[in-house]
């Protein structure tokens, strides 16, 4: 239960930084987190791996573009 009120906030997050309401965002990361844990380890590299490209290209365009 703990972990699905984490995914919650985490994905409410998520859609607050992206301009949304925060309720969208919380659904869909309650949803990710019931998948991936679903999904076994294979999920969890994956989550793991797309996070890290995302934080990587993000990074990337902050300095292609500089601050804003």
């Amino acid at each position: 239960m703990i972990r699905g009120i984490v995914g919650a906030l985490i994905g409410s997050r998520i859609n607050r930084g992206q301009g949304g309401g925060g309720a969208k965002g919380a659904v869909m990361g309650y949803a990710a987190q019931r998948v991936i844990r679903r999904m076994g380890t294979p999920g969890l590299v994956l989550a793991g791996g797309y996070g890290l490209w995302r934080y990587a290209s993000d990074r990337r365009k902050q300095r292609r573009n500089g601050p804003v």
